[in-house]
């Protein structure tokens, strides 16, 4: 009789899993691969991927057939090395894909991202502060790798690093083992349904980051961090570049224009697979002209920022000071008078009809910086 009772138990738990699993499945739409309208001077490209080269599972021409699946304008390698020179040389195009390279150094505090490095010569060295110079010396620029995962960053002096990881989606896997468990027959069918559901809002990541950046000009990453699972993190998160114009015909000449904008900070992060993101911009105005998203200024009287977000869903847009809320809208714009220095930037926030947690944002912006 008690038998009969738990295998009862035990079946109706398991049908109510499964109606549950399938309910959010289907309430789940895939976000659309088909190639959109080119938005001109912004790019979507994806950022921190492994390739056979190192520790990843497939070749570059795999992994650039898949980027062109998921009509991405260009793919980022970081290949391990000091540096990695076939990874290195391995960039080009593939159709109309941009395929870049940096790569990620093993140095004393962590995991330290080279990128646009292709012309040195040497090998990086293994202390940390070091390597950033080493990088800056060759004209390259350096990002802070996953601070918070297996290989944490030891926390210094500032010494100039570029950027650093706000999210790292192969942490946010690695964190929720039995969660992921939980989720394991969906991924067959809606993988980035799972992947949306396992993210966690990077809350040490951000609080350092705002920490930092009141101090110096630092931004932040999303990267996927892809060993294997090329298919479905390639279109996960993404890197939106926005050009001074529209890129050039030339392997070269594209490759400096997003290297240098990913330099300055004219970039924003999102979470593309909760929904696409292309359109969102973040920018200043002040007596002397444009702000730029990234930009480092004096404040003056008459500063002035606008975010803008032309997209047909709900969403809520904060703006940021310093890491708190300063202005918030549920409206497609939102305006700000700059009465006092700080670090601004901004989160939005998608509301209802996603699996993607109430708590992480779904676009993060890249700060403008207004100094005393």
């Amino acid at each position: 009789m008690i038998r009969k009772f738990i295998l009862r138990g035990i079946l109706f738990l398991a049908i109510l899993y499964c109606l549950w699993l399938t309910v959010g499945i289907l309430r789940y739409k895939s976000p659309s691969l088909k190639p959109s309208a080119r938005l001109g001077k912004e790019m979507r490209g994806t950022y921190h991927i492994h390739s056979s080269l190192s520790d990843g599972k497939k070749s570059v021409e795999e992994i650039a057939a898949e980027a062109q699946r998921a009509s991405l304008d260009f793919i980022i390698l970081v290949d391990h090395g000091s540096p990695n020179r076939e990874s290195l040389d391995a960039q080009g195009k593939a159709g109309d894909l941009l395929i870049l390279a940096g790569s990620e150094l093993s140095v004393s505090r962590g995991h330290l991202v080279g990128l646009d490095i292709s012309d040195y010569a040497g090998v990086f060295p293994q202390d940390a502060e070091a390597a950033a110079y080493a990088i800056r010396a060759a004209s390259g620029f350096s990002v802070i790798a996953h601070p918070y995962s297996r290989v944490p960053w030891s926390w210094g002096e500032h010494v100039g690093y570029s950027g650093m990881e706000i999210v790292s989606a192969y942490s946010a896997l690695r964190k929720k083992p039995a969660r992921a468990l939980l989720f394991l027959p969906a991924f067959v069918f809606k993988p980035h349904f799972v992947l949306l559901r396992l993210l966690k809002r990077p809350e040490a990541n951000l609080r350092k980051w705002d920490s930092l950046a009141r101090n110096a000009p630092i931004y932040g990453y999303f990267g996927v961090d892809a060993h294997l699972l090329y298919r479905p993190l390639l279109s996960f998160l993404n890197l939106h570049v926005l050009l001074d114009q529209a890129p050039g015909e030339k392997f070269l000449e594209a490759r400096s224009q997003i290297f240098s904008s990913l330099r300055e900070g004219r970039f924003y992060n999102s979470v593309n697979a909760a929904a696409p993101a292309g359109g969102f911009r973040f920018h200043g105005s002040r007596k002397a002209g444009l702000i730029r998203m990234g930009e480092e200024l004096d404040w003056e009287e008459g500063l002035a920022l606008q975010v803008e977000a032309p997209f047909d869903r709900r969403f809520r847009i904060e703006l940021l000071r310093n890491g708190r809320t300063v202005g918030e809208t549920r409206d497609r714009e939102l305006a700000h008078a700059v009465r006092q220095p700080g670090v601004y930037r901004v989160e939005v926030y998608l509301e209802g009809g996603t699996p993607l947690p109430k708590d992480v944002p779904w676009i993060v912006s890249n700060p403008i910086f207004v100094r005393k």
